[in-house]
């Protein structure tokens, strides 16, 4: 097993934050996490371009690559949307090109699913192609809202079948419907952080993985346009980090 792979616990479920640049992967690795994810949105988002439509798929290998160098310690899993391509064998193929501990796919290809059985030929072919990459099969039935329970829990079943290591249903979930997906599929499960269901619940539910996804990236956004209001209208700004913490992160990665 490796060191990513043994991360995911059920019922002790490891946080994963999501940078989307080398800079929020640094504070988040000085911050103490072992393992960071990218966010397809921050990526997409921060390049003017729009996510889950494969736009960002040249900027996000060119993240990966400097995350690696910047942060060799690091374990680093990147969101590929949904791997870029219609061909299972160039999505294995690029898996492979990548220095990376782990790969998010997904089975919707700009807003609208795909066929299952063509995301278990993306997944069978990342792991003949990336046996050591430890692949997170992603359904967006209830991200899209376009199934039930029902059908994400089928989905996901047949991608561990497939071959995949661990299961992601995003999606404003309940309890309920967390449990059933924990307790109907033989392989880690992904859920994205709750408001409502913090990491204990979500730990009594069986969860081995919180993801926070795109919401690192939206505080980011919403944090800097209060800053930016508040200057412009006579208000104080909030706490920043300390300019010399910043510039500190970037000298422990150069030197590591």
């Amino acid at each position: 097993m490796t060191a990513f792979a043994a991360l995911h616990r059920p019922g002790d479920p490891f946080v994963l934050p999501n940078a989307w640049d080398v800079g929020s992967a640094q504070a988040l690795a000085a911050a103490g996490f072992p393992a960071v994810g990218t966010t397809s949105l921050g990526v997409a988002a921060s390049h003017g371009l729009v996510d889950a439509t494969r736009a960002a798929g040249a900027a996000t290998v060119a993240l990966v690559a400097e995350l690696r160098r910047a942060l060799p310690a690091l374990l680093v899993t990147v969101d590929l949307e949904d791997g870029f391509e219609d061909d299972p064998a160039a999505v294995g193929d690029l898996v492979a090109s990548l220095d990376v501990h782990g790969v998010n796919l997904e089975d919707a290809t700009d807003g609208v699913l795909v066929d299952p059985a063509r995301h278990e030929a993306r997944i069978r072919a990342v792991r003949e192609r990336a046996p050591g990459v430890f692949v997170n099969a992603r359904t967006d039935v209830l991200w899209l809202r376009a199934g039930t329970p029902e059908d994400a829990l089928a989905r996901v079943r047949r991608y561990a079948d497939a071959g995949a290591d661990g299961v992601f249903v995003p999606g404003a979930l309940d309890a309920a419907t967390i449990g059933r997906l924990t307790a109907g599929v033989d392989r880690p499960v992904n859920v994205l952080a709750s408001p409502t269901l913090d990491r204990t619940r979500l730990a009594e539910l069986g969860v081995a993985r919180i993801s926070t996804g795109s919401l690192l990236y939206r505080a980011a956004v919403h944090r800097t346009i209060d800053a930016a209001t508040a200057v412009r209208d006579g208000r104080r700004p909030g706490d920043a980090v300390p300019y010399a913490e910043v510039q500190a992160w970037s000298q422990i990665s150069s030197s590591s």
